[in-house]
């Protein structure tokens, strides 16, 4: 086995040529059979029994290259770039070079390797704190929403439905007088004024009275996720059957027992507010954390190499999908639903990936000028937190060295914060009433759930 390495005309970027020697590669090729012979049918042989010659001279001697390749270059890859002290960050390219049975295997990789960082200063640095107080506003919005949690539901009969009842209706859209996919439903019940379908739609159904059946017209918007309706005109038949308003308790000492182990209302209020106060410690602490980092990140400088970002949005897409997966559905379903592509995906995500990847270096650099290392005793503590919190044997994480080297990589990052903040000179600030940040950021996620489920919605 040997290892070739020169640098290119590209920054941070590396040819390396491998020469994997042919022994190696014909264990690799036979490896690759054992694990298939089953699934060889072979005239004269039973099936999977037929010899590793004739299943070459059958399909050609190809047939097994790739899978033996990838079956004995990644860990080969790994170990090289270790030894020869070299930090890949992209996807290596493969060019072969040759691939025989018989012969020695000669492929070259180029690779990105981790970039230079020019750290700017990161001790003395000036940071404004943002202090969040507990008022009594925040409590009596927290009680209100726990009245809202506890509310029920009760059948209204007297009047016509109103903006904020629940409506359970009927309905068949129409484009030009034929149905359309996902334009019908039974029993469906509408909050009106949530704004879940498409402009125009629930407007019109206030005003409406149980058993009446009115004609709808709405046009669909022009970005609607469906291009066959998008921009169309459309006249939806609906039935109201039920009209229901939410009816909340009233907030009292009953109140707290019911929703809490209190007695009164005051002992709810205090409880409310020491929890809100820690929230906000968290809060400030992770605010100031994060603007430390970017105020250093910021004044750094670092020359990113495409194959790096390329990789961190594939991180991001793999991160998203599973994330969806939770939801029952999928990246390729969501990205439709939203009209987009997955390149749409990444170009509007490549000034994140960036910025997400100079703060991991910056942070990565002053670590190491620092010389702050994550110590075993508290790589110990965590994996006992989550073999705690998992039900999994301490002894069994250990063994998962990607785990470990998260682990240890999370320690590093959370001391080398910590640096810059207790160096940091700290002004504190009270929140502004008109800065509402965080529950604004709330209020633009979108609930991708709701997307997925989405037929006559925006």
């Amino acid at each position: 086995m040997s290892i070739k390495v020169e640098k290119t005309d590209n920054k941070n970027e590396l040819k390396l040529e491998f020469t994997i020697e042919a022994e190696k590669f014909n264990e690799g090729i036979k490896k690759v059979f054992n694990k298939n012979a089953k699934y060889f049918n072979i005239p004269g042989f039973r099936k999977g029994k037929a010899p590793i010659q004739i299943v070459e001279r059958y399909y050609g001697n190809e047939i097994f290259y790739e899978d033996a390749f990838n079956e004995i270059v990644p860990p080969i890859f790994d170990e090289e770039v270790e030894k020869e002290g070299i930090e890949v960050v992209s996807r290596p390219k493969i060019d072969i070079v040759q691939m025989e049975k018989g012969k020695d295997l000669i492929f070259t990789a180029v690779v990105d390797t981790k970039p230079e960082v020019k750290l700017a200063k990161y001790k003395g640095i000036e940071l404004e704190k943002t202090e969040y107080k507990v008022t009594d506003k925040v409590i009596e919005d927290e009680l209100n929403k726990m009245a809202e949690r506890n509310s029920r539901m009760v059948n209204v009969e007297d009047r016509l439905a109103e903006k904020g009842d629940t409506t359970v209706i009927d309905f068949v859209g129409t484009v030009d007088g034929k149905e359309f996919d996902g334009g019908k439903a039974e029993n469906h019940e509408l909050e009106l004024g949530s704004n879940s379908f498409i402009p125009g739609f629930e407007d019109q159904v206030v005003g409406m009275k149980i058993d009446e059946v009115k004609d709808i017209n709405v046009k669909f918007p022009e970005d609607y996720f469906s291009k066959d309706l998008a921009g169309k005109d459309a006249v939806f038949k609906v039935t109201v059957h039920e009209i229901k308003k939410k009816e909340l308790p009233k907030i009292d000492d009953e109140f707290a027992k019911d929703v809490s182990e209190f007695d009164t209302l005051k002992e709810l209020k205090a409880d409310i507010k020491s929890k809100q106060e820690k929230q906000n410690e968290e809060r400030e602490k992770a605010e100031l954390n994060e603007k430390a980092v970017k105020a250093v990140a910021d004044k750094s400088e670092v020359d990113i190499p495409e194959g790096m970002i390329d990789l961190e949005l594939d991180n991001m897409i793999e991160d998203m999908d599973r994330r969806l997966s939770y939801q029952g559905i999928n990246l390729e379903q969501y990205l439709q639903m939203v009209g987009k592509s997955k390149e749409d995906f990444r170009n509007e995500n490549k000034e994140s990936a960036k910025e997400s990847i100079k703060l991991k270096l910056v942070l990565e650099a002053i670590g190491k000028e620092a010389g702050i290392k994550a110590e075993s005793k508290e790589v110990d503590e965590k994996l006992k937190e989550l073999a705690t919190a998992y039900g999994r044997k301490e002894e069994e994480l250990k063994e998962n060295k990607e785990l470990v080297k998260n682990i240890e990589d999370n320690i590093e990052s959370e001391k080398t914060i910590k640096l810059i903040v207790d160096n940091a000179k700290i002004k504190v600030v009270e929140e502004k009433k008109e800065d509402k940040k965080e529950e604004k950021k709330e209020e633009k996620k979108k609930d991708t759930k709701k997307e997925s489920k989405k037929t006559t919605k925006k």
